[in-house]
């Protein structure tokens, strides 16, 4: 039996996590984080696809392959394109009714005004923000408390 499939998506400038801002994004690499999301997908018996791009297409092209490949859930970090992408948003509509965590190392919502809002957040079922690299292992939870179990 095939174990369920979560993909977990980070947007742009996150590759450069570590080094980008640590005042307000920490030390934590974004290697850093796919080992801790590893660590707790195999605590809840999950399959783990775990991607960045910097291109929003790409983005989409993989929120699109993963409703093909019926997948039980995602955890997504849109980062900048949180605040901008509509295409975004609408892939993932395709994904119906699958869980959508919405992930933020720092809360958007007390930073600049223009972070505020989140084409993401109408989409999601659940959002975690500012709590650092932690706030993924607490999706991956938070999808396992919500995907059921065969």
């Amino acid at each position: 039996m095939s174990r369920p499939l979560i993909l977990i998506l980070n947007g742009p400038n996150l590759n450069r996590l570590g080094t980008r801002e640590p005042e307000i994004y920490g030390a934590t690499t974004l290697s850093d984080i796919e080992a801790m999301c590893r660590t707790a997908c195999d605590e809840y018996g999950f399959d783990m696809d775990f991607r960045q791009s910097n291109h929003e297409g790409q983005l989409v092209d993989w929120i699109q392959e993963f409703c093909d490949r019926k997948g039980a859930g995602v955890v997504i970090n849109a980062a900048a394109f949180t605040h901008t992408s509509v295409a975004i948003h609408d892939a993932l509509k395709l994904l119906g009714k699958t869980p959508i965590i919405e992930v933020h190392i720092s809360n958007p919502k007390e930073r600049e005004a223009f972070r505020h809002f989140s084409f993401i957040e109408a989409v999601a079922c659940h959002h975690i923000l500012g709590q650092g690299a932690q706030g993924y292992v607490m999706a991956i939870h938070e999808l396992a408390r919500r995907i059921p179990k065969n």
